[in-house]
């Protein structure tokens, strides 16, 4: 039996936006011009009246016993309200193409029973509906990012909402305070949109640490997602409306595993969006006997060295091209030399090295170093390390220096430090000023409650952790059934020809393998950062929902 390796927790926190929840105070925005009233509450709260209690007959009075530390620790166990609350909901517009478009936003949390009916957690999700418009036909998506433990404001206020970060055209950070602005690239006009909070991230909680367990898994995860969508579309009575998912990162972990368990319960997708894709983690996670990591990397390697200005003349040229070379080398020349490992004769060796370098734009002396073996922490480390700079994991063109120091600091991604702030201080304003929603809980951007070591992942007892099959049996169960794969070049948490062999493996036929695209990006693991990628990325959506629902 195959054990995860111990560097697969560092590989997990590549997958969406796992960073530390910091507080922030909240900076004010300026008031749009149109105005949001508060509504009654959309759904009743289901909660029983509660009996009367009647007055016991005074018991014999006893010493009370001795607590045992058992029931000390448990009675230090956090326990959340899951007493179910209507909705807020709120009414706004704005202005997309030309058009005028009002809609209702609806901010709340969503139980998860047992068969009792006992709440085991409770779900938060913000929703917008197009107003004036047939809902049995309206199509409906349901968004959320991943991590695993990432909340979902990176799609909510990046790219998909009605609302949105501002940004530097670049998608780099801007100065302090931080505001928002009107998404002219937001989803609203193709498709209602649902975005929703795993459990232990935003707002979204179990009712106790025991319960957090049975959700923070591959499996519960799933299970947890898949319910919250059968409870939306029957509440809202939503069951004919085409349906769509938008996962990044470990979202599309979780969005090929809910097509293939709601696949046998006769709930069905037109569209899955997949933003930065790993559903089989054997294309990401090294060890000993598995090198196709090192591989799917290179030509991600190539794509960031020429963005730096690293690559010889000759492919800096033409990046493309370069691009091309690099993924053809990898996949059978270097690919080979590694297969050999040490029966690798040195002239093989070296030229795997001095090609390698050529590729990626590091030299020679750290390649043989790490024995033809470059992973993302290293290349991080040393592509700009002449300038005493980190290139970033989520996406290589951010940049900066080691908080601790060039050779003191394990492992950074100033990705982060660059788009967290920002993106938490507008979504707590946004919350609760716009759409109305107050609570003194805090909004996890990232779960606190459990580390990705207590992550239960399913199938990798097997080898690695993989959804692939999960999306190779919804797909093949649903005919009409589309996939949109989004990549962005300059992201070495997901690299794109990881993405591209896992699709190329699924065994499609023909028939089926039409319904899977394709969509590249000059941009990161958040494709939507720059100005230019949001846009290309929205008019690739509306495409895409297009042809899934004629």
């Amino acid at each position: 039996m195959k054990k995860l390796s111990r560097t697969f927790a560092a590989v997990l926190i590549s997958f969406a936006f796992s960073f530390c929840a910091i507080s922030f105070a909240q900076q004010a925005d300026t008031p749009k011009a149109t105005t949001t009233k508060k509504q009654p509450p959309a759904q009743p709260s289901e909660k029983p009246a509660e009996s009367a209690i009647k007055p016991e007959p005074m018991a014999e009075q006893r010493p009370a016993p001795r607590e045992a530390p058992a029931d000390k620790e448990k009675e230090k166990e956090e326990h959340y309200d899951m007493t179910e609350a209507a909705p807020v909901v709120t009414h706004h517009q704005i202005t997309v193409d030309g058009k005028l478009l009002k809609y209702t936003a609806t901010a709340g949390r969503l139980p998860i029973k047992r068969g009792d009916g006992k709440i085991e957690a409770e779900m938060f999700y913000v929703a917008y509906t197009l107003d004036g418009q047939d809902a049995a036909k309206r199509p409906l998506t349901f968004a959320f990012n991943g991590g695993p433990g990432s909340a979902s404001i990176w799609l909510h206020m990046g790219a998909l909402g009605p609302r949105k970060v501002v940004l530097q055209p670049d998608g780099f950070m801007p100065p302090a305070p931080y505001h928002m602005e009107d998404n002219p690239y937001t989803l609203l006009d193709k498709s209602d949109l649902v975005l929703i909070d795993a459990i232990g991230t935003g707002f979204s909680r179990a009712a106790d640490s025991e319960l957090f367990k049975k959700f923070w898994g591959v499996k519960g995860d799933i299970e947890a997602f898949s319910e919250f969508i059968r409870l939306y579309i029957t509440r809202n009575e939503r069951w004919t409306s085409p349906l769509f998912l938008f996962g990044e990162s470990y979202g599309t972990t979780r969005s090929a595993g809910i097509a293939g368990y709601l696949a046998d319960r006769g709930i069905s997708f037109n569209g899955i969006t997949l933003l930065s894709t790993v559903l089989n983690f054997e294309t990401l996670e090294d060890n000993n006997t598995n090198d196709q990591p090192y591989i799917f990397l290179v030509p991600s390697f190539t794509m960031i060295a020429g963005y730096h200005h690293k690559l010889a003349p000759d492919l800096a040229q033409d990046i493309n091209r370069a691009r091309q070379e690099s993924e053809q080398w990898a996949s059978t020349e270097y690919a080979q030399a590694l297969a050999k490992g040490d029966a690798l004769t040195p002239q093989e060796r070296q030229k795997v090295i001095d090609q390698l370098a050529r590729f990626t734009g590091l030299t020679k002396e750290v390649i043989d170093e790490a024995n033809l073996r470059i992973n993302v922490r290293k290349f991080t480390h040393y592509l700009l390390i002449d300038q005493k700079l980190r290139v970033g994991r989520l996406d290589a063109r951010y940049t900066g220096p080691d908080p601790n120091g060039l050779l003191d600091t394990p492992m950074y991604d100033p990705t982060g430090s660059a788009t967290q702030p920002p993106f938490t201080s507008v979504f707590n304003n946004y919350i609760r000023t716009e759409l109305g929603y107050k609570t003194d809980t805090p909004y996890y951007v990232r779960a606190q409650d459990v580390g990705f070591d207590k992550w239960d992942w399913g199938s990798a007892i097997q080898g690695f952790p993989d959804t692939a099959s999960a999306m190779r049996q919804a797909i093949v169960k649903n005919p009409y059934l589309k996939i949109l794969v989004m990549e962005g070049y300059y992201d070495l948490a997901t690299p794109y020809y990881a993405a591209n062999y896992t699709v190329d493996h699924l065994n499609l036929p023909q028939k089926y393998r039409d319904n899977v695209s394709f969509a590249t990006y000059d941009s990161g693991h958040m494709v939507y950062l720059p100005t230019a990628g949001l846009k290309k990325m929205k008019a690739d959506q509306a495409a895409f929902m297009e042809k899934a629902n004629p």
